[in-house]
Formats: C-alpha cells, sequence, structure tokens
C-alpha cells in the first residue's frame, strides 16, 4: 500500500478550478517532484495535502486512513506531515532555538530539555547550532530556510513537503538548502516537492509529476519523463525550461 494516496481531488476558488481531479500516490521512501508551470497547482496540492487548504471533491489518505474532509483530526495529520514553505515563516521574535522547539513541546508534549537537545542535534547537523540563539533577522535566506527544514524535522514526520523551497533564495544560497533535502534522500525520508529546479528534480526523484490545468498530466521515472515524455504538454514545457538554460 503506498503511504499517500490523493483519489481524484479537487480544489475551487471561486469560479477558479485550481485541482481539477489529481490521482497520485507516493510509497514510502519515495521523492516525488511535482514540476509544471505557475498556477498548474503544485502548492495547492501540497497545502490540501497537509491540511493547510480543505478539498472540494475526492479523497486524501496516510497510512490508508482518510485525512480529508469533515471529522478529521488536522492536529494529528500535522504530527505525521510536515510543509517548508518557500518564504521560510519563522517567528521573527523568536531565536532560532525557540522556533525549532516549540511545535515539539506544545503539539508533542515533549519535554522543554528533550526538545532542546533533538534541535541542538538537528542544528549541528547542518551546522547552524552557533545560530541557535540569534533571531531570523540575523540569518541569511539560505541559513533561514535550512532553519525552517530543522523546524519540520524536529516534528519527525513520517512525510515531508518542500513547497518551492529555493525560490526566494539568491542563487547563491540555492545549493546549501539543497544539499540538505540530498542528505534527506540519502537517509530515505519520504517526500514531495514542488519546484522549478529541473535538474535538481532529475537528480533526485524517484517519480515526477507534471501539473497541467490542474491535473498530473504525465508522471514517471524522471530519466524518462525529461528525456522522453510521451504527452505533448509535457514536451512543450521541458522545451522552454531547456530554452532558459535551466535543464
Amino acid at each position: 500500500m503506498s503511504l499517500l494516496q490523493i483519489h481524484d481531488v479537487h480544489k475551487r476558488y471561486g469560479p477558479f478550478a485550481v485541482l481539477n481531479g489529481v490521482k497520485l500516490a507516493v510509497k514510502e521512501h519515495q521523492v516525488v517532484c511535482l514540476i509544471g508551470p505557475s498556477g498548474c497547482g503544485k502548492s495547492t496540492l501540497l497545502r490540501c495535502v497537509n491540511g493547510l487548504e480543505s478539498i472540494d471533491a475526492g479523497e486524501i489518505r496516510l497510512h490508508g486512513d482518510r485525512v480529508s474532509g469533515a471529522g478529521v483530526d488536522v492536529n494529528a495529520l500535522r504530527r505525521e506531515v510536515g510543509i517548508v514553505f518557500q518564504s521560510f515563516n519563522l517567528f521573527p521574535h523568536m531565536t532560532v532555538l525557540a522556533n525549532v522547539t516549540l511545535a515539539p513541546v506544545r503539539v508533542l508534549g515533549m519535554r522543554q530539555d528533550e526538545a532542546e537537545a533533538r534541535a541542538m542535534a538537528l542544528l549541528k547537523r547542518i551546522g547552524l547550532d552557533q545560530k541557535a540563539k540569534d533571531f531570523p533577522d540575523r540569518l541569511s535566506g539560505g541559513q533561514q530556510q535550512r532553519v525552517a527544514i530543522v523546524r519540520a524535522l524536529a516534528m519527525e514526520p513520517t512525510l515531508l513537503l518542500l513547497d518551492e523551497i529555493t525560490s526566494a533564495l539568491d542563487p547563491e544560497l540555492v545549493s546549501e538548502v539543497l544539499n540538505i533535502v540530498r542528505g534527506l534522500v540519502d537517509e530515505g525520508m519520504t517526500m514531495v516537492l514542488a519546484t522549478h529546479e529541473m535538474g535538481f528534480a532529475r537528480e533526485v526523484a524517484s517519480k515526477v509529476c507534471f501539473l497541467y490545468e490542474g491535473v498530473v498530466h504525465e508522471e514517471g521515472p524522471p530519466e524518462q519523463i525529461f528525456k522522453d515524455p510521451t504527452e505533448e504538454r509535457t514536451r512543450t514545457f521541458l522545451n522552454r525550461i531547456i530554452e532558459a538554460g535551466r535543464l
């Protein structure tokens, strides 16, 4: 059984249909990269999986259990499904350490000393343990994004969602964030990434899904999608990416 199952999911904002029947399965330890033009529904889909957005039709299941619709314990869902946003979303009035320990203490009921020990171990792993007492405005964009990833990892999620996590970064900071994700891939973390970093998607993905007009238009192994896509829309999109020098 797949860890995550998305069945015919629809999402509208007023008259605008963002998701038009998305179907997707993610197995444990898979890295699934969502690619496609802006507005195709990548970010909305991730937000629906994490319960930040409700869906209008269809069903989302985790471990076979329904996690969408009425009666779902959203807090329980978010204990298992972490999400990292493109805009960092760190609390500016809290130190790095406080940002990382907040959810484990309040949501998981972890003791403060235990949460801090876990946070410091994670921060050391990404080379930011010396920044634990700093506030976010003392960090570079790349450092803030790495802290945002650590904050999600502190909850020990079963599934990690990454929403265009490099799009707000200066080019020279992108590699330090992607290296963190590479490490998570090597450790077998199950992840779904919405990304415009096509070379990175080709490198780390188990499966690539091309979203177009709110549906998974084509999916397959990265070598097949990037070298020999079967759908015309996929070929057109990738040709434009190649012309822009991004693949």
